[in-house]
């Protein structure tokens, strides 16, 4: 056995970011060869040395980071940034984190928890494809070993977390709900300010001929005026209507069909409300400012509401899983969702028709009250779908699994482990019927490609919630049984009622053929049944030896 005495870890690939390093030094000899000889802080080629000069720092820094670990601890740090040292003393165990990438990469770091609750994440190994896992995984393995050799881990599991674990933290979500939650503040707050001004404009008359020019800013007025020439924005750009010696005013900021439909020449009509242009008339096309009701901004600010309140569910489910282990998997929050979408179909049309003030009349209120009540429900179906449910629990208000004699049934489950009777992970789902339990590629009908699964070297170790370790193709709601295969580990995952079912199945069969094994011993010509690694029985007729007065007499010497 090879006694693990100290691992180090530096950057992989180091040769491209020596070329990078290269790189950013001739940027900043470049950057103050310029500056030199120009003296002129603004330049393109001092900005680009000195940006050059950035990023060589920062490869500079990848390139010199190094992890190390002995008898003492573990120390990490580079050129750049002190070292820092953790002894195995303030180490209560090792940790492997999973982070996401912007499209669904997969990056596995280690963590370090100490003792007083932190955690640490080491900036190498660093895992992000399957070419880098055998040695994050060797590095991994050396550090857990120096670790059981000179410290004192809290267990020998070793826990893995990713996004759906309880130990992942809830900061995220908490800090987009509360910004929702601000949004939605800010939309209802404009909500009635909204709502006067669309009134106020719908109630606007023409001023009299008479009316003092401060009060005109509260009624209509039409000036002529003629257009130089219009500018059609691209996609989002805006679009303008410019004016003839900039009378009354220069321009006007007008909607894409708007500007489309004016042409240099025409002679137009605006007509100005709080000092600004709010319409513009020609005689074959008429554009109007689009004044936002009270019931749009009260739409959004429910919605933004709503939206919150999924990543408040999130929040929730971390509160609720504070007791789980860190890497054990937490329920979805699915089901709030599904609330939320029930929620908006009755409440987004509800604050559209009464934005600012209460429903008076008894068919609002009978709507309000309804679909409260329906939410109200469904909340509470929603937090009973999401409660954690250990096996214990399940086992104990479960009935008993029935029987599967007959037509065959087929039961979504995974073998996690790639095994002789699952090679390649082809098995989705377990088949129960007559023939012995197998694993087939197929929901059915029929045993076709159907692997038989060997109970007799089965032994059923235990059943848990799923794990981080588990990976992100076990469902959330699922169960994960710890085999033993012939002293090999195997995980099976499926829903509690059917891993039930199958692990009542796989004991009935590893029964059978145990009764089998016990009753065939004693009989003269004995079948002793040997069950080889593939599943399939095979039978060896063991016959008794020849007595005296029977058979050939043995050859003479």
């Amino acid at each position: 056995m090879t006694v693990v005495r100290e691992v180090s870890v530096r950057s992989l690939r180091r040769r491209p970011l020596w070329v990078c390093v290269g790189v950013g030094a001739a940027g900043a000899v470049l950057a103050a060869g310029r500056l030199v000889h120009s003296g002129a802080f603004v330049d393109w080629w001092v900005g680009g040395g000195l940006l050059a000069a950035l990023v060589g720092v920062a490869f500079l820094h990848a390139v010199t980071l190094e992890v190390s670990a002995d008898a003492y601890g573990v120390r990490y740090g580079s050129l750049l940034r002190r070292h820092r040292s953790m002894p195995w003393g303030d180490i209560a165990d090792l940790r492997v984190h999973i982070q996401y990438g912007r499209h669904g990469e997969e990056y596995f770091r280690i963590g370090v928890l100490l003792r007083d609750g932190r955690t640490r994440r080491l900036p190498l190994p660093v895992s992000g494809s399957r070419d880098d896992r055998p040695d994050f995984d060797a590095k991994l393995d050396a550090l857990r070993a120096l670790h059981r050799r000179h410290g004192n881990p809290e267990s020998d599991h070793l826990a893995v977390i990713s996004k759906r674990t309880a130990g992942r933290g809830a900061t995220a979500p908490l800090v987009l709900c509360l910004l929702l939650l601000a949004a939605a503040g800010l939309a209802a707050w404009l909500v009635p300010v909204t709502g006067a001004t669309k009134k106020a404009w719908d109630s606007a008359v023409p001023c009299a001929a008479g009316t003092p020019s401060a009060e005109r800013g509260s009624c209509l007025t039409t000036l002529p005026a003629v257009i130089a020439r219009t500018e059609v924005g691209e996609a989002k750009q805006p679009s303008r209507l410019y004016f003839a010696d900039g009378r009354p005013v220069d321009r006007v900021t007008v909607s894409r069909e708007g500007a489309q439909g004016f042409r240099t020449g025409d002679r137009v009509e605006l007509t100005l409300w709080r000092g600004q242009v709010r319409v513009v008339t020609a005689e074959h096309h008429v554009w109007r400012e689009h004044f936002t009701s009270a019931g749009s901004v009260a739409v959004l600010a429910a919605a933004l509401a709503l939206a919150a309140g999924y990543p408040g569910a999130r929040v929730l489910m971390h509160r609720r899983g504070r007791r789980l282990p860190d890497d054990e998997v937490l329920p979805s929050a699915l089901p709030f969702a599904g609330v939320l979408v029930v929620t908006a179909l009755w409440l987004l049309p509800f604050c559209y028709v009464h934005p600012i003030v209460p429903p008076a009349s008894p068919g609002a209120l009978a709507w309000a009250a309804a679909g409260s009540l329906v939410t109200l429900g469904l909340l509470v179906l929603a937090w009973r779908a999401t409660r954690i449910r250990t096996p214990q629990e399940v086992t104990a208000t479960a009935a008993a699994p029935r029987e599967t004699a007959g037509e065959d049934v087929f039961l979504a489950a995974r073998f996690l482990e790639s095994t002789d009777y699952n090679p390649n992970h082809f098995g989705t789902h377990v088949v129960l019927g007559d023939g012995p339990p197998a694993v087939v590629p197929h929901p059915g009908p029929g045993r076709f490609a159907a692997r038989p699964v060997p109970a007799h070297r089965l032994t059923v170790q235990g059943v848990r919630r799923p794990r981080g370790g588990d990976g992100d193709g076990v469902p959330r709601g699922w169960h994960v049984a710890d085999l033993d295969d012939a002293g090999e580990p195997v995980r099976l995952a499926a829903a509690p009622a059917d891993l039930s079912r199958i692990l009542h199945a796989l004991g009935a069969a590893r029964a059978a053929v145990d009764a089998a094994a016990a009753g065939a011993v004693g009989e003269d010509e004995r079948v002793g049944p040997v069950l080889p690694r593939d599943g399939f029985e095979r039978s060896t007729v063991v016959r008794p030896p020849p007595t005296a007065g029977h058979g050939p007499s043995p050859a003479p010497g």
